[in-house]
């Protein structure tokens, strides 16, 4: 009822609804022996906004739902417990083989069931504390990389240098696939990741291409081929300038498929802007069309 005094679910969603929408990075750290549980979790689940936000965590952390007491409260009651006894521990086992025979007198059946309740207790705080333990292993970031809701798992003396250079590295991602989408709107973002780490290769060598995932390399590339100094190209603006004429090219010829009527109009219209030296090469071109023997 606090929680609904305190507006703490009204709160929390204002922040899901402002992550789903938000078009920069947003990484995310579990710190060493810090636990992201329940209701937090949620608010920052990467699968809200899985193209900007990343969640890492510390090798000493932990995540879940539930804690694991909580688990072992629902999951492994007493009644399970006693189960596990039964199958495990000797005597216990022998106690409770003994309290089923029939012909038992009540005597000896009330001494075997203090016995066992003796047992029990002896047990319970040990299977008790085994079964929180293996909860916990579910929580472990191991265990959350696996199951693919964190990105990677980070050391602390390693995180600050880490997140600096990853976040780097997405801010100029970002301004690059903006520039991308500029000059072709139809591609996706695993078609332009895919197309940067080319474009890495082509100007380092496939000998280098594993370098593409190291960010602190990633960003350096990204600078230098983002920045035209000294005359020198930019392989980046290059590579963007061709996707820019490939588009066009795309989009005339549909239209022209779609509309053949047209067609000597756009040459026409063409031919008028262009060079004269550019009219000579297309009629020569046209007449090589008609006339392919005389090539």
């Amino acid at each position: 009822m606090k929680d609904m005094y305190d507006q703490v679910l009204k709160f929390g969603a204002y922040i899901v609804d402002a992550l789903r929408v938000f078009k920069q990075p947003v990484l995310v750290y579990i710190p060493p022996y810090a636990e992201l549980r329940g209701g937090s979790w949620v608010v920052i689940d990467p699968t809200i906004n899985p193209l900007y936000m990343e969640l890492y965590a510390d090798r000493e952390s932990r995540g879940g739902v539930l804690e694991a007491e909580g688990t072992v409260e629902i999951r492994f009651r007493k009644k399970d417990l006693a189960k596990t006894m039964r199958r495990i521990d000797v005597i216990y086992a022998r106690l409770v083989e003994q309290l089923g025979s029939p012909e038992l007198p009540e005597q000896e059946r009330k001494e075997l069931e203090n016995k066992l309740k003796l047992r029990e207790e002896i047990l319970g705080p040990i299977y008790h504390q085994v079964a929180v333990h293996f909860a916990d292993l579910h929580d472990t970031p191991g265990r959350m990389q696996e199951k693919g809701v964190i990105t990677d798992i980070l050391d602390w003396k390693d995180a600050r240098t880490f997140l600096y250079w990853r976040l780097r590295r997405l801010l100029l991602e970002e301004v690059v696939k903006s520039e991308i989408l500029v000059a072709n709107s139809e591609l996706s973002n695993i078609h332009i990741q895919s197309m940067l780490r080319r474009w890495f290769m082509e100007t380092e060598g496939t000998v280098k291409a594993y370098l593409w995932d190291n960010n602190q390399v990633a960003v350096e590339w990204l600078e230098k081929n983002l920045k035209e100094e000294g005359g020198a190209r930019s392989a980046i603006r290059e590579n963007i300038k061709y996707l820019k004429r490939d588009y066009a090219l795309k989009h005339i010829r549909s239209l022209v498929q779609a509309n053949p009527e047209v067609a000597m109009d756009c040459i026409i219209h063409m031919t008028q802007n262009i060079s004269p030296t550019q009219r000579a090469q297309v009629a020569h071109l046209l007449a090589t069309m008609d006339n392919p023997s005389s090539s």
